[in-house]
């Protein structure tokens, strides 16, 4: 049985708590990533899994055996580092090998699985060549191939992509989520990247200073952010966030006052439950929707840089109070520096967060 749980686990280094409290569960094939700022404790979480750290406190359950007190190499895993570790001196081949010279495997069967794995992850033509013959690309599938040849219970992979350039990450993103839906084995990534998070993941795991601040499917984690942490962290360009007064709520609208001016937007009704006072309102740079004239129902800002990005720009404007707002409009849409834009929230991707810093949604 192929699962990843981690029950209320702490890691102390002396007097600093590097993760505290950490519960999460990954299911047979299921992908996890691990998904915060450096130094938030995704990795030391990742090497907890993986006994490479000992645990201050809880429990970590791989395939439902408790592994608290078991080295890494009796917990049935493998995993894929940043750096690819290759013996240079090695052949491609040698070195995917390698991990089935432990297995005692005759070298008939260790050669088939070699070929296997080097099929699915196209390093036919190289398995050959030295590491030092070969492409960076290449070294992380090598790397990859090396991890899945001998069929371990579950795989951790520690910024996978993160030395590789941007057209090679594309590519390498689709490669091993492909790569991955076919194994049935339950999977943590940690990453810095979002997009990594985004796109190759089938729940996100977000960490700050040690803590889970929540768990979601990529959908839920931008369209429902927990709190105001993760609606910042999540989504490019970073999410509008804006100090307020919550004046009252009526008619599935709130009244809020910013920089002294009073403007009402629909929210969610849940933020009817509020009383009075300060509150933190999250709109996303594309929830805006330009209008021609102002009203109590938008937000006015002049325009002071503009970033053409393919297919949208990304808006960069001013209001009267000096407040920076962000917003994208199609590429068709001509905003010209100094003019002045009114701006009208979309209701569905309006957040509203309490004193708290928590999100209010019914």
């Amino acid at each position: 049985m192929s699962t990843i749980e981690i029950q209320k686990v702490t890691k102390a280094f002396g007097d600093f708590v590097a993760v505290r409290d950490a519960d999460l569960a990954v299911k047979a094939g299921e992908v996890v990533c691990l998904l915060g700022p450096s130094g938030c404790g995704k990795t030391t979480t990742l090497r907890m899994i993986a006994g490479l750290e000992r645990i201050t406190s809880g429990n970590v359950i791989i395939g439902g055996k408790n592994m608290n007190e078991l080295p890494p190499e009796k917990r049935d895993i493998a995993m894929v580092f940043q750096f690819y570790a290759l013996y240079p001196a090695l052949t491609v081949g040698e070195n995917i090998a390698m991990p089935l010279h432990y297995e005692k495997l005759s070298a008939a069967d260790r050669d088939a699985r070699v070929k296997k794995v080097a099929d699915i992850l196209h390093l036919q033509t190289v398995l050959d060549r030295l590491p030092g013959q070969v492409s960076e690309g290449e070294k992380q599938r090598i790397a990859v191939a090396r991890a899945i040849v001998r069929d371990p219970n579950c795989f951790l992979f520690d910024e996978p992509l993160s030395r590789l350039d941007v057209e090679l990450r594309h590519s390498m993103r689709g490669q091993i989520k492909q790569v991955l839906s076919n194994l049935s084995k339950a999977t943590v990534i940690v990453t810095h990247d979002q997009l990594e998070a985004l796109t190759m993941a089938d729940r996100i795991a977000i960490m700050r200073d040690g803590l889970i601040e929540q768990v979601g499917t990529p959908h839920e984690v931008f369209a429902k952010p927990a709190n105001v942490f993760v609606a910042s962290f999540i989504g490019t360009p970073q999410m509008n966030l804006v100090e307020a007064e919550l004046s009252s709520y009526a008619n599935g609208k709130a009244d809020i006052v910013v920089d002294g001016e009073k403007i009402s937007i629909a929210v969610d009704p849940a933020v009817a439950k509020l009383n009075a006072g300060k509150v933190s309102v999250g709109i996303r740079p594309r929830a805006f929707n330009p209008v021609a004239k102002a009203s109590r129902d938008t937000i006015s800002a002049m325009a002071e840089l503009i970033e053409p990005m393919g297919s949208e720009t990304l808006i960069h404007a001013r209001t009267k109070a000096g407040r920076d707002i962000r917003f994208v409009v199609p590429r068709e849409k001509r905003v010209k520096i100094g003019e002045t834009l009114h701006l009208m929230p979309d209701a569905a991707q309006t957040h509203v967060f309490n004193a708290d810093g928590k999100a209010v949604r019914s």
